[in-house]
C-alpha cells in the first residue's frame, strides 16, 4: 500500500484529497460518509457576511411591515437578536465533533473589521484552520488594482495578528499579476494558498428578459490554470499550494502532485459522481504510484514543475502558446 500522506496548511492529512466549501459538508451523514472514504480533510461551508447582511434586511423589514399603524403604537413586533453567526458557530462545532479527519472553516466577509471579528469567532469552535476566500469583485470604474492588493493583504496581516489556527487562502485568478500578490501574501506566512476559486457568474434568460440562476459546477479539465500557476510557484514560495477547480479523477490529482500542489480540493466530482468518488481517485493514485514504482507522494512533487524542467524550459511561458499556435495543423491532426 503506497503512503499518500502529505501536508494541508502544515496539518499532516492522510491523502491529498480535501473536500472543498458547500453544501455537501453541511449535513452531518455526509461529513462522516467523507472520512470513511478516505478524505484529508474538509473545508466547511462558508460564512458570508454578504448573506448575513441580506438576511438581516430581510428579517428588518419583516418585522417593520406594520410598525406604526396605530398612532399609539410604535411596534406589534418583540425585539429579536441575530443568531445566523451564532448558529454558524454551533454548527462548526458539531462537525468538528463529529470527525477525526481535519475540518476547517470557511470565511468570505467584506469590511475589515468583520474579517477579524468572525475570524476570532471561528477559531474559538476548535476548528483545525480557517480559509479565507478573496475575490477582487469588479464593481468600481475608479478602484485602483492597487487598492484592493492593500486592503487584502491588511485583512490577512489583521487576521494573522489576531488566530493562532493556521490560515490558508483561496484566491480568484483575476488579478493583474496574480504571481506578485501571491509572493506578497506568501511574505506574512501563508500556511497554504488555495488555487482557484470558484464563483457564480450571472445569466439571462432571453425569453423573460431576466436574471437567471443556474449551477455553478467545474467541468473536467477546468484545473489547467491551477496546473500552469502551481508549476510556476513550486519552491518559489514558502506556503503549500492546494489546487482547485476542475478535478475529478485521480489522474487529474497526480498531474497537479506533478507540477507541484501539496493538496487538491474537490467539489463538483462528489455532486456529478458521489462521495465514493473520493476512494476511487485514491485507488487511481496508487495503482499509477505502483506503476510507477513511487512510494509516497514527495517522490514525484514537482518533478514536472518550472524549477526542473530542463529539457522543456519553455512550457510555462508565452513561448509555448506560440509554439502551439504555430503547429496547430499538427496538434489538432490537420493536413
Amino acid at each position: 500500500m503506497k503512503n499518500l500522506k502529505t501536508k494541508f496548511m502544515g496539518i499532516e492529512i492522510n491523502n491529498p484529497i480535501v473536500v472543498g466549501a458547500s453544501n455537501l459538508v453541511t449535513n452531518q451523514d455526509n461529513l462522516k460518509k467523507l472520512e470513511d472514504q478516505g478524505a484529508g480533510a474538509i473545508v466547511y461551508k462558508s460564512l458570508f457576511e454578504e448573506q448575513i447582511q441580506l438576511e438581516r434586511l430581510q428579517f428588518d423589514e419583516k418585522l417593520s411591515e406594520f410598525n406604526d399603524m396605530n398612532a399609539e403604537m410604535l411596534t406589534i413586533h418583540p425585539q429579536f437578536d441575530y443568531e445566523e453567526v451564532e448558529e454558524h458557530l454551533l454548527n462548526l462545532r458539531r462537525a468538528k465533533e463529529s470527525i477525526s479527519i481535519p475540518l476547517i472553516a470557511s470565511l468570505n466577509a467584506i469590511n475589515i473589521e468583520v474579517w477579524v471579528e468572525y475570524a476570532k469567532l471561528i477559531a474559538q469552535t476548535g476548528v483545525d484552520g480557517i480559509e479565507l476566500n478573496f475575490y477582487p469583485n469588479h464593481l468600481d470604474l475608479n478602484r485602483e488594482a492597487s487598492d484592493i492588493e492593500k486592503e487584502q493583504i491588511m485583512i490577512v496581516k489583521e487576521i494573522k495578528k489576531s488566530v493562532s489556527i493556521p490560515v490558508s487562502v483561496k484566491l480568484s485568478p483575476d488579478y493583474t499579476n496574480a504571481l506578485n500578490i501571491i509572493k506578497k501574501l506568501d511574505n506574512l506566512d501563508i500556511d497554504t494558498f488555495v488555487l482557484f476559486n470558484s464563483f457564480f457568474q450571472p445569466d439571462i434568460d432571453i425569453e423573460h428578459e431576466k436574471h437567471i440562476k443556474k449551477s455553478n459546477f467545474s467541468h473536467s479539465g477546468d484545473y489547467k490554470k491551477s496546473l500552469r500557476f502551481v508549476g510556476l510557484l513550486y519552491q518559489n514560495i514558502k506556503a503549500e499550494i492546494c489546487s482547485s477547480h476542475g478535478i475529478f479523477t485521480g489522474e487529474d490529482v497526480i498531474k497537479l502532485i506533478l507540477s507541484g500542489a501539496s493538496s487538491v480540493q474537490v467539489v463538483s466530482t462528489l455532486y456529478k459522481n458521489g462521495l465514493s468518488q473520493i476512494s476511487k481517485m485514491s485507488c487511481e493514485i496508487e495503482e499509477w504510484m505502483e506503476k510507477k514504482n513511487y512510494n509516497n507522494l514527495d517522490d514525484f512533487r514537482g518533478k514536472l514543475s518550472k524549477n526542473t524542467l530542463s529539457k522543456t524550459p519553455f512550457v510555462y511561458k508565452r513561448a509555448q502558446y506560440v509554439d502551439l499556435i504555430i503547429n496547430a495543423d499538427t496538434i489538432f491532426g490537420k493536413n
